[in-house]
């Protein structure tokens, strides 16, 4: 079939003139391999409708026939789709939310063996067999009663494979996702007519901005709104306008297709700005989408506000929608969602709506107030349009299957009447979108006025403006959006210099007040079922149920029915709970309180959250700057944690055990070279940061001279050791601290943890050097020797450094820190230079180390020369349950208070029988001790007196093991 066949047996329903749809450019696309074609502008939904698709997935639970409930993100049916090159793509993202693109595949869900005929519907017939907290009362009851042999072989396979929320696909994602960080003074969030105002105002005063918005386009409910004026100018001329002077502004991002979903604490907000998801063939190069993390000074929340479905028997088949979507679809899409409509609505807003759908090509054969009455100036105006109008009247139920075809009514007076309709909007008011309020902090609470939840109480920092604060008139969200903007960019230090008006509008909607939260009149004598939740396909019955059962605390009720649970977070249900709750406790509103909103906001995928970290980079490997030459010389590499270290440097024909002993000979008697770029690094500076680290350590280290080091041991508050290292003292406010490879973050963290929780009254800062210093450990006899020559006018002997010393300088005219520490027990040197100038050091130190008899060494060599010594390594003597007294090391009794003391002050860390670190060597010097091996000195293996490290053991303290040299060896200090 030709495109040309295609368009002209498609797109029956779309309107001869207006939207803002590009006529001029058809989309080719496919539901269910069936040929559609839609236009350039159009999403999956609108296109969908276009050409008369209702029908286009089955629900979770009952698998009942399911349609195009809303025009934006609060939508719940979600077919799959994916571009012609892939097999899949995504499988939860809402119709309402895909932009299409030529050559589109998408295809219904939850459905078998066709969306038609799904066998899943007997579920539909079974359905007073699944009531709220069927999963509670009968798997689980069998999983208690038989094990959880029937639930884990029948019930829960059954469950997973009936869910419709999507599959996850089995090949490998073929996209690629990138990240970004940001800042600014202001993040608006939510670009209608209230987020561009507070953009404009905010830009206006100087404040860098962030504008974002979920849509493809910025302008909101403007970009439907074909009446109303601003300025004295139509409102899309208005929205163009401010768009270009707003992209004029340097100070002023614009984030268009970048949903909000999630604010975390210290005002970071995460965006997920989706970049390719439009286009049928993006550059190989494009991103699928960008995950941006913003640290904003103030946020402005402009987010609108939801329309609420009305509760009726039957109120979820394909054809009944939001009445706002129905405009919003031939207004902004030029699609007429039927021909002829019945309103149902709770509010007196519908009747100038449906004026409005009358007059554009959609008759409207009643409006069904289910109030005793209307405002007069709400009648007028469906009066004036020819509509006519039942108060008081209950809807009994719907007919259909793949599309409504006709509404039953009860009269007050008792009379049925059919009424025969294609489209039945539903105007149940509007709920104030507060998601990201409430995951801020922000408390919520019932206004009467507005018929919803809004903000009960001003979260420092955060502005919420227009819809989302309840106003329902376009001036008023001029006005706050405006008020918004000045606020935050005031706040954020900047001032405008004159107050910015916001513009006049003329022929907008009225204002006309709250709507009802209740149910749909008297119960009918059959009642079909009224929807709540059209997710989860939870019904009026099942929250009377709940209740009845005693489940009425709120949260209580969301877990038990499922009602505004996983991606939905209650968008369209959640009002309409808190009312059906209310009632059935015989409570006001406002004393049932609500369900607590969670991030994110609309799915996120999970390739964005990933980012850049798959394959190679899903656990990267980290490389010294040094890391080529050891490469260049043959080195065998081993693992530490992230880090490929230089094990040995085998030369020919010399297998581990050789290199090593000539390695550690070398060191022994001439110099030896060893990369040391991996020990993590931290600068603490500040006027506290002696005192600081004097809290941290066991060691004291507030009476550490400027130029001198001191080894530190760093414990948790059980008093276990979790790090060691060196820390020098740069300055009287500036100390350098060394860590183990594999602790570095670890250490940092829990630093920072104790600063910001604990430590308040300190003024310190900390930061990690790690990757900006790389460190060659200069071991040996003869390490001085090789230094002198290449240092400019700094005297490194023993007495002008000695050891434990620190000194600044230059080698080879590269700036320097130099520590005079040994973990080797020999005269030795840590250089630490800027990461970028490490090779070339390197390569000037092992020309003159050789030249001298000496060599470099690796990790293996490294380990036995400390091991000698008696050296530890946290992490390899250590397990998480060793103290400082079980390692022959000071325990800090002469400090007044250090993390981890009151640890150590308990009995059973203070025994005589705790295990001790002592040396072990085989009487047999051919063998060689294994690690981990079991220790023993009755020759039982049952009776274990201790375990093998990689070099030393731990062992029971006076324990004399068969081949343990007696004490713990002491330690050398190098002359």
């Amino acid at each position: 079939m030709t495109r040309s066949t295609i368009a002209q047996e498609t797109q029956r329903f779309r309107s001869a003139t207006g939207g803002r749809v590009d006529r001029s450019r058809q989309i080719a696309f496919t539901f269910d391999g069936r040929p559609l074609m839609g236009h350039a502008g159009d999403t999956l939904a609108s296109a969908l409708l276009a050409n008369g698709i209702h029908l286009i997935g089955r629900s979770f639970k009952y698998h009942r026939p399911r349609g195009i409930l809303s025009a934006g993100s609060e939508g719940t049916q979600r077919p799959r789709h994916h571009p012609p090159r892939l097999a899949t793509r995504n499988s939860n993202l809402r119709a309402t939310e895909v932009e299409l693109y030529d050559g589109l595949i998408a295809e219904s869900q939850n459905r078998w063996p066709s969306l038609a005929t799904d066998l899943g519907s007997i579920n539909d017939r079974l359905a007073p067999l699944f009531p709220a907290g069927f999963y509670y009362k009968t798997f689980m009851g069998s999983r208690a009663a038989n094990g959880s042999k029937t639930w884990v072989k029948y019930f829960e396979p059954a469950i997973r494979r009936m869910a419709g929320l999507g599959r996850a696909p089995r090949e490998a994602d073929p996209d690629h996702y990138t990240g970004r960080f940001a800042h600014c003074d202001v993040l608006v969030v939510g670009a209608g007519p209230t987020g561009l105002m507070a953009a404009l105002a905010a830009s206006e005063a100087g404040a860098t901005v962030i504008l974002c918005d979920e849509q493809s386009e910025f302008g909101g409910t403007l970009l439907a709104e074909d009446e109303a004026t601003i300025g004295a100018k139509p409102a899309s001329a208005w929205i163009a306008t401010a768009l270009a002077t707003l992209a004029a502004r340097p100070n002023v991002r614009l984030l268009p297709r970048t949903t909000a979903f999630g604010c975390y604490p210290d005002r970071l907000i995460g965006l997920v700005e989706r970049l390719s998801d439009h286009i049928a063939l993006p550059p190989q190069d494009l991103p699928r989408e960008r995950l941006w993390q913003v640290r904003a000074g103030e946020i402005i929340l402009a987010t609108g506000a939801i329309e609420r479905p009305v509760i009726f028997p039957g109120n979820d088949r394909p054809g009944i929608m939001l009445a706002h979507a129905a405009a919003t679809y031939l207004k902004r899409y030029g699609v007429l969602a039927g021909t002829r409509a019945v309103i149902v609505t709770e509010t007196d807003e519908a009747y100038p709506l449906a004026a409005s759908l009358a007059t554009n090509g959609i008759a409207v054969a009643r409006i069904l107030d289910l109030r005793t009455s209307a405002h007069d100036h709400a009648r007028e105006a469906a009066t004036r349009a020819g509509i006519a109008v039942t108060t008081g009247a209950s809807v009994l139920d719907t007919g259909g299957r793949a599309r409504v075809d006709m509404v039953s009514i009860s009269h007050a007076d008792g009379a049925i009447e059919r009424i025969a309709a294609d489209l039945v909007l539903m105007a149940g008011g509007f709920t104030p979108t507060l998601h990201l309020f409430s995951q801020l902090r922000g408390r919520l609470s019932w206004n009467d006025y507005v018929g919803a939840l809004t903000p009960a109480s001003p979260v420092p920092h955060v502005y919420v403006a227009g819809a989302a604060n309840g106003e329902r008139r376009l001036q008023a969200s001029l006005e706050t959006g405006a008020g918004a903007g000045l606020a935050a960019a005031e706040a954020a230090g900047h001032r405008a210099l004159v107050n910015i008006e916001p513009p006049a509008v003329a022929n907008a909607r009225a204002d006309f007040g709250a709507a009802s939260v209740r149910a749909a009149g008297p119960a009918p004598r059959k009642p079909g079922r009224a929807f709540v939740d059209f997710q989860n396909d939870v019904t009026v019955k099942d929250l009377e149920l709940a209740a009845r059962e005693g489940f009425t605390g709120i949260e209580h009720l969301k877990r038990y029915t499922t009602t505004g649970m996983a991606t939905d977070q209650g968008k369209t249900s959640n009002i309409n709970a808190l009312g059906l709750l209310a009632d059935a406790v015989g409570k006001d509103l406002s004393a049932i309180g609500h369900t607590t909103f969670r991030p994110p906001y609309t799915p996120v995928s999970f390739g964005v959250l990933a980012g850049e970290a798959r394959g190679a980079l899903f656990d990267p490997i980290r490389r010294t700057p040094i890391d080529a030459a050891a490469r260049a010389r043959g080195a065998k590499f081993e693992d530490v944690g992230q880090w490929q270290r230089a094990h040995y440097f085998p030369r020919s024909g010399e297998t581990m055990s050789d290199a090593v002993a000539r390695e550690c000979h070398a060191v022994r008697t001439a110099v030896g070279l060893f990369d040391a770029s991996t020990l993590g690094k931290i600068e603490v500076a500040g006027p506290d940061a002696a005192t600081f680290l004097d809290r941290m350590y066991v060691n004291a280290i507030a009476s550490l001279p400027v130029g001198r080091c001191r080894y530190a041991l760093l414990l948790n508050e059980a008093g276990f050791v979790i790090d060691d290292g060196i820390v020098a003292r740069l300055a009287p406010d500036r100390f350098h601290v060394t860590t183990t490879t594999g602790g570095a973050a670890r250490v940092l963290a829990h630093m920072e943890d104790y600063l910001q929780t604990e430590f308040t009254d300190l003024t310190c800062w900390l930061t990690s050097v790690t990757e900006q210093w790389a460190v060659i450990a200069l071991q040996g006899p003869l390490a001085r020797e090789v230094l002198t020559p290449m240092l400019a006018g700094l005297d490194i002997s023993a007495a002008a450094l000695p050891h434990m010393g620190y000194r600044e300088g230059r080698i080879h005219d590269v700036p320097m820190r130099l520590f005079r520490v040994s973990f080797t027990g020999e005269l030795g040197y840590e250089i630490n230079v800027p990461s970028g100038h490490a090779r070339y050091i390197w390569d000037a130190l092992l020309a003159t180390v050789e030249a001298r008899g000496g060599a470099p060494y690796g990790t293996e060599a490294m380990h036995v020369l400390r091991a000698e010594k008696g050296y530890i390594v946290v992490g390899q003597e250590t397990d998480g349950t060793v103290t400082p007294g079980d390692l022959g090391l000071p325990q800090g009794k002469a400090k007044a208070d250090f993390v981890g003391k009151r640890g150590l002050a308990r009995p059973d860390l203070a025994g005589s029988d705790r295990y001790q670190l002592v040396g072990l060597a085989c009487e047999d010097g051919s063998r060689q001790l294994e690690e981990g091996a079991q220790i023993t000195s009755t020759g039982d293996p049952s009776v274990d007196t201790g375990f093998g490290t990689r070099h030393l053991v731990i062992c029971q303290r006076h324990a004399r093991p068969t081949y343990c040299l007696g004490p713990c060896p002491q330690r050398t200090q190098e002359a």
